[in-house]
This record gives C-alpha cells, structure tokens and sequence, in this order.
C-alpha cells in the first residue's frame, strides 16, 4: 500500500497568503514524479497556525527520490514556486516551522460509484 507524507508548517498569519502564492505557483512541480498519488494544501479553520501539506506515494523510495531531486532543486532555487529563475536572494520562508509526519496506508475507501 501507498505510504502518507504530511508537512505541518506553523505559519503565522501575515505570511499565509504569502504561503498559498507560492504553493499555487508551484502547480505540476511534483504531479509528473515517478510513485507520486495525490496533493493537498490544508488550510487551518481555527485552532491552529498549521498548515498541513499532504502528499500520498506509492513507495518510501519514489518519496526520497522526489525528495533527492525535483524537490531538492526547486528548493535551492528560490523555495516553493519562489524566484528561482530571476536569479537574486531567495525570498523569506514563509512557514516559522516545520514537521514531517509519515504513514503507511492501511485502509483506504473511496465513494461508491452510482
């Protein structure tokens, strides 16, 4: 079964538009990866100040290669969908913090088909 990834990124609340520009600016960044299942970006309701980034894989191995290369790479140019290609100073993290989650699938259902 696939195995679960979640990014818990405290960000506080003058940067969390910062953080969904930069996440939607990044679309298509990790849909083509080899083992890659599903995305979503959680936006806190109340309560919190974490935003939770929630990736499904289907191995531990295409999650580490993903991280070894396309996300290493778009990291070191400038962040999540941030100016990596007008060269320049990286811009500010938007997250204060951040914390890995990681899972194995072991029941999963979807909507029966009508």
């Amino acid at each position: 079964m696939s195995i679960v990834k979640i990014n818990a990124l405290t960000v506080p609340a003058e940067q969390r538009e910062v953080l969904e520009q930069r996440f939607a600016s990044r679309a298509g960044a990790v849909e083509g990866s080899d083992g890659f299942e599903w995305f979503e970006l959680l936006r806190p309701v109340e309560g919190t100040d974490q935003y939770l980034v929630y990736t499904r894989w289907r191995s531990e191995e295409d999650f580490q290669a993903w991280m070894d290369g396309p996300m290493k790479a778009a990291h070191q140019g400038g962040g999540a969908g941030g100016g990596g290609a007008g060269g320049g100073e990286r811009p500010k993290p938007a997250a204060s913090g951040s914390s890995v989650w990681s899972f194995e699938v072991v029941q999963q259902a979807a909507p029966k088909q009508a």
